[in-house]
Order: C-alpha cells, then sequence, then structure tokens
C-alpha cells in the first residue's frame, strides 16, 4: 500500500483476519440476487465471520426501476440496524471483484462515514487464502445512529452531467466495456454509445456458459483482485487524460464499475475532485433528451 493517498481505506486480509472479533469492526457483505458467486446464495454457503449480508438493489438503494440510493433516513435506519455507530469501522466487500462493495464504500462516504474500509482483493482474496467462513448470519445489536448530513459533492445528477458537457476542465471517465462504449452493446437501455467527450477506462465482461455474467477484469487490480500499485495506477489513468487538476466525473452502467474506478482516483490516487455518475447508462441511456455518441463498427 506504500504511496497510497489513503491507505487507511483498505483492509489486507491479513489485517481483517487480526480484527475480525473487534468490538468496534462491522463486517458487511454486500450481495446482489439469487447469484450462487456474488448473490445471497454466495453468502448462506459461506461468509467472513460476522459479516452481515447488504442487498445491493434494496439496501444501499431503493428498489428499482428506476431505483435511486436510499435517502438519509434509511442510511441511518441501515447502519442502526447493522450494528454501526459513528466510530465504528465498517469493512466492506463483494464478489464481482468487489463492484458492489465499493458502491457502498462510496455512499457511505457520501453520508459522511469516514470510518469505512474495503477489503482488498474481494471475497475471492479471502476464499483463496484459505481464511475461515460462516453459514451463520450474525446477530446484532441496533446501535443509535445520528442524522447523516450528505455530502452531495461526492455525487453527479444528470443534469450536472449534461451541463458539464463541453468544459475543458471536466473529463466524464465511462468505465463500461469497449463494446459497451462504442454502441455495439447498449447494456439494456434504449440507445447505446456513451456520453460525448468521455474517454474509456475499459473493463472486459467475463461470461459463463450458461450466458450469464461471471466476473469483470477491471484495468485496476491484478490478477488475485487487489489494487494496482500507485505507480501502476497513475500510468494507466494519466494515458487517458485522467489527471488530477481536472473536474472527474465517472460513469458505468449502475454505479458498479464506476464507483470502483471513483475509489481507486479518489483513495488511492488522492485526485481531489471526482464525482459518481451512480445513475449512470440505466439513466442516460434510456432518456430522449441527452446526446449520445457512438462508434461506427
Amino acid at each position: 500500500m506504500t504511496g497510497y493517498a489513503h491507505p487507511e481505506s483498505l483492509a489486507t486480509p491479513q489485517w481483517l483476519a487480526e480484527h475480525l472479533h473487534d468490538d468496534n469492526v462491522r463486517i458487511v457483505e454486500v450481495v446482489w440476487g439469487d447469484s450462487p458467486d456474488f448473490g445471497q446464495p454466495g453468502y448462506d454457503q459461506g461468509h467472513i465471520s460476522g459479516a452481515l449480508a447488504w442487498e445491493f438493489a434494496r439496501d444501499p438503494q431503493t428498489p428499482g426501476p428506476p431505483g435511486d440510493v436510499v435517502d438519509g433516513e434509511a442510511m441511518q435506519e441501515l447502519l442502526s440496524r447493522s450494528g454501526v455507530g459513528p466510530e465504528t469501522i465498517v469493512v466492506v466487500y463483494s464478489g464481482l471483484g468487489n463492484l458492489l462493495a465499493t458502491f457502498a464504500f462510496w455512499l457511505l462516504k457520501v453520508y459522511g462515514h469516514d470510518n469505512v474500509r474495503l477489503l482488498d482483493g474481494d471475497k475471492r482474496k479471502w476464499l483463496d487464502e484459505g481464511r475461515p467462513t460462516s453459514t451463520v448470519a450474525p446477530a446484532v445489536a441496533p446501535m443509535p445512529y445520528p442524522a447523516p448530513t450528505p455530502n452531495w459533492r461526492l455525487r453527479a445528477r444528470y443534469d450536472e452531467v449534461l451541463a458539464s458537457l463541453g468544459e475543458a476542465n471536466t473529463l466524464l471517465v465511462d468505465t463500461r466495456s469497449p463494446e459497451m462504449f462504442a454502441g455495439q452493446d447498449t447494456a439494456g437501455a434504449v440507445h447505446g454509445g456513451h456520453i460525448p467527450g468521455a474517454v474509456n477506462l475499459a473493463a472486459y465482461r467475463e461470461v459463463q456458459p450458461d450466458g450469464s455474467l461471471g466476473a469483470w477484469r477491471v484495468p485496476t487490480v491484478n490478477m488475485d483482485g487487489t489494487f494496482k500499485s500507485h505507480e501502476e495506477l497513475l500510468a494507466l489513468v494519466r494515458e487517458l487524460g485522467i489527471t488530477p487538476e481536472r473536474d472527474i466525473i465517472t460513469y458505468c452502467v449502475r454505479g458498479g464499475l464506476s464507483t470502483h474506478a471513483w475509489f481507486a482516483l479518489t483513495q488511492l490516487l488522492g485526485y481531489p475532485s471526482v464525482r459518481e455518475y451512480d445513475r449512470s447508462w440505466a439513466e442516460w441511456g434510456n432518456r430522449d433528451d441527452v446526446p449520445v455518441e457512438s462508434i461506427n463498427a
């Protein structure tokens, strides 16, 4: 972790193993749907001992479509029933390359909970290292949590993105696959392509034999899922013109890939002005009143 701007935002598997039973540490596995790898069944089959399950589409977000991030009252209730107080260290992780966990990390930061860490390497690395798991969902006592004050400077809405188009100092970072960026894959939206002027910090989708999503391979991590070094990350993003003096807006399909990039830019590289457009292509690609660019095959 040498050179990272905020190394305290990462928890190594070794650190978590040493603090697994600390009273001031709460572990959360973010799950999504019924996937045996990264959904509720995967949690039920084995999770880090003491970890709670947050459902990606229900706990940090309101049920969709179209869905949105939860409001302050719902976040307060979620943290309270999860046994999280203002000083609790929350360690988040997920399958799917930690994409679900980085969304939860970002939203906790939006609502002012700074004591949050992301498990480096996601659930897969914990399992690959043979560390202990449990099939028992922990019972936790609710904790009082004060009403959070959101920091909306970490978030961009579509009208703000629209207003930023053509601004020389603003750069949009599209973190989807090259096929989605080009418009060959619409990602389930009405329109395919990308927001005008965006650069593509491309991720690659791996599918299962049945055609379902198996994994996303993002360029910011090593083969074992841990983040690349500060020097490697800096070289990667600078090649695309993603520099710290610019106002950066990240987006993807629905907030997983882009919050992963947001995490790398803000927590590891220390970029001062990065906003996450969490509604992303699920919103932009389904509107008829916003511009779209595509690349002809």
